[in-house]
């Protein structure tokens, strides 16, 4: 027998004891969940058996209380036993399938030799000896981070040294070690290749088993305030922000939970792909939603420019939007709100019952506004507004309910409407005259409700005027040649947001600042409460906005993730970001990280993706094989969708996951429409709000963010289509969705900007 087989018998017998001591304590919790079950369930059916119920006197009701008390804590209790036995009955279940992946020899300084196994959750024998080590341990470290040798990590008391001595790999599937190595690397190849080389599902996976050195730097950094990670396309940074999320939920238990962490994504369809990784771990989802519906949800009575329209039709003027997008825009916000203290806050008229006459007119809020002192802060004049107008709507009751509206109102109320207005069914008073006068009061103070409502959300402000002032007055004190656009032409973009929000429309370069002017207005509290902000796709976010989440998260720690050559939204201004969002943090506590290894694509794929960039050489290929990226040109649109069809067949019986990514919606339409026609089924995706199926897809390069096929077809590239020199980044974004095979199909002329090395590429 070779010694491999010899020493994978011994991990086997090592593995089938490990599962024979799961089982039997599966079989332990199981029953002790059952009976934490069946108690509740008694206490609740006899909760006030044992509860002396006694209303004669004070002391007897407060043994009542403290009786009812100690019921609902026993409740409590059990509760308690019940949810912590049905924790590690999951992570029982989790260790199961793949007990560990890991095993690491080593011997700190003057003692014993030590095994360790690691794998998804901690499990410990009766003695409480760890069995398996949860991949978080701080001791777990060492498999991710050490070659063989001296190894430190960070442990509760202090930096610790060790002498690693082996490291091992498995490959375990159904209770049997497959396959397994040892190395000397962090994560050796040939566990790579075979876990790289699944297929692509309609979820992400958990990477825990392959993290390698430099994502393991991501994953357990906590002394930075912003953590930027540069990652080239398939890096795997995503995927390590993830376990990131995971390590510190286990790091800071107790501490920290899930609601304290905020995640930003490209779209809804991403949030759909990433949402079983952390479950597989263990751990719950963090609060997950894309900007735009951070932003939108605060507008409801505005249509807020979507992903598609963002894309679809964007700005007439490029030079305005980045201006707009700019830090010293957000500067120029803040220091024109501090301004607004001693004047120009602009408001509205409150009206009542009569549509003529003002209620409360915008002339009598500013005199109140700015009645107050001089040292008043923005937040204490517009809350000491609101009390001098709440409490002049008190005095008013009286004046009204003498109004002969209030009259009116009274005569026409049903028998059944006046008892809703009395306190009590049967209460009385001393003449119909103190009658009308309690009606009357009642009737006014539901009617001055509306009034009062409308005074607590600040609708006596008028943004709108607010902002458009603010853009006019930017307008007559900066020299705007030197953002490269003309005087006359920002006049123009100010009647195009006046004319949105006639329409009660906004384009997303306005909405961050509109509720930013907002926020600064009436003192909107920022949330204390998350603790970690992470930023998926931080190349299509602008320094406006990601100041504005800076200042909404005041506290959190910052995870800014991205691949600077795919900005689709802010193109070539990406790569000026990193330099403008570090100001916003100390530099001391600031740290970048560049992934540059990509795992996401064959190496053939990996290579002509990196061509389409200018600076693609920085990008290296992960050595996994398969076809070269193929060139099919076409007669017209006819030919190459019968093209199409024939790849997707094929692609469909080599069971790999298809996507055909085309430029817009438009063309995604035109394609599904016609494969239909020849019988082809596919699935469209025209909004972000659908979910990914499994089969063919056709989806517009805006929604396929983050998203990773086995094939991808990209749809006509051709010179009419992707034109534009800062459409490159567009191309690659395309492109680099591919795992292991990629076509493009397209007629007339291929686009110049897919003018790469011949040996990279062949034409079918």
């Amino acid at each position: 027998m070779s010694n491999y087989e010899h020493e994978k018998q011994y991990e086997q017998k090592h593995l089938d004891e490990v599962l024979d001591l799961i089982d039997k304590k599966e079989q332990k919790l199981r029953g002790s969940i059952q009976s934490a079950e069946s108690e509740a369930r008694n206490l609740n059916a006899h909760f006030f058996d044992d509860v002396k119920l006694d209303y004669d006197g004070y002391s007897t009701s407060m043994d009542t209380a403290l009786s009812i008390h100690q019921q609902q804590q026993m409740l409590a209790e059990r509760q308690n036993a019940w949810q912590h036995s049905n924790k590690q009955l999951s992570t029982l279940r989790r260790l199961k399938k793949k007990p560990y992946f890991a095993r690491v020899d080593f011997e700190e300084t003057g003692e014993k030799p030590e095994t360790i196994y690691i794998g998804l959750g901690s499990f410990a024998d009766r003695d409480d000896h760890f069995l398996i080590y949860d991949w978080r341990a701080p001791i777990s470290s060492i498999y991710y981070d050490g070659k063989l040798g001296k190894v430190t990590y960070h442990a509760p008391n202090g930096e610790q040294e060790v002498d690693m001595t082996k490291k091992r790999q498995f490959m375990i599937e159904n209770g049997k070690i497959e396959n397994m190595f040892d190395t000397d690397e962090s994560i050796g190849d040939q566990m790579l290749l075979e876990v790289l080389g699944e297929k692509s599902s309609t979820q992400m996976k958990s990477i825990v088993t392959t993290i390698q050195k430099e994502q393991n730097r991501i994953i357990r950094n906590t002394k930075d305030d912003l953590l930027f990670v540069q990652g080239a396309a398939g890096s795997g940074k995503t995927s390590a922000i993830l376990q990131r999320i995971a390590y510190l939920l286990y790091r800071y238990r107790g501490n920290l939970t899930s609601s304290n962490v905020i995640m930003f994504s490209p779209n809804q369809l991403f949030n759909d792909y990433i949402e079983n990784v952390l479950p597989e771990m263990g751990e719950q989802n963090m609060v997950q939603m894309t900007y735009w519906q951070f932003v939108s949800r605060r507008l409801p009575n505005m249509e807020v420019e979507n992903l598609f329209e963002q894309f679809e039709n964007s700005e007439k003027n490029d030079a305005i939007k980045e201006f707009k997008d700019s830090l010293t825009f957000f500067k120029m916000l803040t220091r024109y709100a501090q301004m607004l203290k001693q004047k120009g806050v602009i408001f509205k008229d409150i009206y009542f019952r009569d549509k003529k006459q003002p209620f409360f007119s915008k002339e009598k809020i500013k005199e109140i506004y700015y009645s107050f002192p001089d040292n008043y802060k923005l937040v204490n004049r517009i809350d000491a507004t609101k009390e001098s107008l709440v409490n002049s709507l008190n005095h008013m009751i009286t004046r009204e309910s003498k109004k002969a509206w209030v009259s009116r109102i009274i005569e026409s109320l049903s028998q059944e409407q006046l008892n809703q207005l009395y306190d009590r069914p049967d209460q009385e008073f001393e003449s119909g005259e103190k009658e009308e006068r309690f009606l009357a009061r009642k009737i006014v103070i539901k009617e001055l409700k509306k009034v009062n409502r409308k005074i607590n959300h600040n609708q006596f402000l008028n943004l709108p005027k607010q902002y458009i002032n603010f853009l006019r007055l930017v307008g007559r004190s900066i020299d705007f040649t030197k953002y490269n656009f003309s005087q006359n032409e920002w006049e123009e973009h100010i009647e195009d947001v006046i004319a949105g929000f006639k329409n009660h429309k906004i384009k997303m370069t306005d909405v961050s600042a509109y509720l930013y002017l907002y926020d600064l207005l009436t003192g909107r509290r920022t949330n204390y409460e998350m603790r970690y902000a992470f930023i998926d796709e931080i190349q299509d976010y602008t320094p406006f906005q990601l100041a504005y989440l800076r200042y909404n998260f005041p506290r959190a720690k910052f995870t800014m993730l991205g691949d600077l050559n795919q900005a689709i939204f802010t193109k070539d201004a990406s790569h000026d970001l990193l330099s403008q969002i570090s100001s916003l943090f100390d530099a001391d506590k600031t740290s970048v990280v560049q992934l540059t290894k990509s795992y996401r694509s064959t190496k053939q794929i990996t290579d002509f993706t990196k061509a389409i960039l200018t600076h693609g050489e920085k990008i290296e290929a992960f050595n996994r094989q398969g076809p070269k990226p193929a060139f099919y040109q076409q007669a017209d649109f006819s030919t190459a969708i019968e093209s199409l069809a024939k790849i997707i067949q094929e692609n469909n019986q080599s069971d790999l996951t298809s996507a055909v990514i085309t430029k817009d919606l438009a063309s995604a339409k035109e394609v599904f429409e016609a494969l239909k026609q020849l019988g082809v089924k596919t699935t469209l995706i025209a909004s972000a709000n659908q979910r990914l199926v499994p089969g063919t897809i056709i989806v517009p390069s805006y929604l396929a963010k983050g998203l990773e096929f086995d094939a991808v077809v990209m749809w006509n590239p051709a010179a009419d289509v992707y034109a534009n020199v800062d459409e490159s980044q567009l191309v690659y974004t395309i492109a680099s969705r591919a795992m292991y095979k990629l076509d493009l199909i397209y007629y007339g002329k291929l686009s110049p900007l897919l003018n790469v090395d011949k040996t990279l590429y062949i034409d079918k």
